[in-house]
């Protein structure tokens, strides 16, 4: 049988040792290569062709997980990724679901666990942890307050006490589409103010 072919994302040279050496102790498993960041993870994805991508989601400067999560799952016959991280908010995960990923796993997840996802993330299974899971499932049971990944975005920045400018030149959209994505962010919360806002998304579960 072939091994499972994997590529390691991840800015912190530790971590990538770690799951690297676990990997390997496991004679189904081949760790094609390693990736520092979004650019690069793109770019050996393309090259290497690994079966399953384990992606972290801050990867310092330039492109994020979820956006380098996108542009590979925007390619011809792409490989699953695999969210592996230590954020667990729901904006977190809507962006890297939205962006294609095939599963969502937290780094404290057992070894043994990992090994498994990696395998069923291969055989095209979704692989999300029970705490991942259990949000998923709150949104689908409210889905009148069901906000967009974007929005989230936009509220988790209002939380960082970011004004409506700074947002917008952080997110490279203008000041009139992040007020349209707080006008809808208000309504879904049924709320008249960026303070009930943050505080009814915290509540939610939506942001930390």
């Amino acid at each position: 049988m072939r091994k499972v072919r994997v590529l390691l994302v991840d800015d912190h040279p530790v971590v990538r040792a770690g799951l690297r050496a676990l990997l390997a102790s496991h004679d189904g498993i081949e760790v094609l290569a390693e990736a520092a960041s979004g650019e690069q993870a793109v770019a050996l994805a393309a090259d290497a062709k690994p079966d399953v991508v384990l992606m972290d989601l801050r990867l310092g400067a330039g492109i994020d997980g979820a956006s380098a999560t996108a542009r590979i799952t925007a390619a011809p016959e792409p490989p699953r990724v695999v969210v592996l991280t230590t954020y667990d908010t729901d904006a977190d995960i809507l962006r890297a679901v939205e962006a294609g990923a095939s599963g969502y796993l937290l780094k404290d997840t057992a070894p043994d666990v990992l090994i498994d996802s990696v395998f069923a993330a291969a055989r095209g299974e979704t692989v999300l942890g029970p705490d991942v899971a259990q949000r998923l499932y709150r949104r689908m049971q409210q889905p009148r307050a069901d906000l967009s990944a974007r929005e989230v975005e936009v509220l988790a920045l209002v939380a960082e006490g970011l004004s409506n400018r700074a947002i917008a030149k952080q997110l490279f959209v203008s000041e009139a589409t992040v007020k349209s994505h707080l006008v809808h962010a208000f309504t879904k919360l049924e709320v008249d103010s960026r303070t009930a806002a943050v505080a009814a998304a915290r509540e939610r579960g939506l942001i930390a």
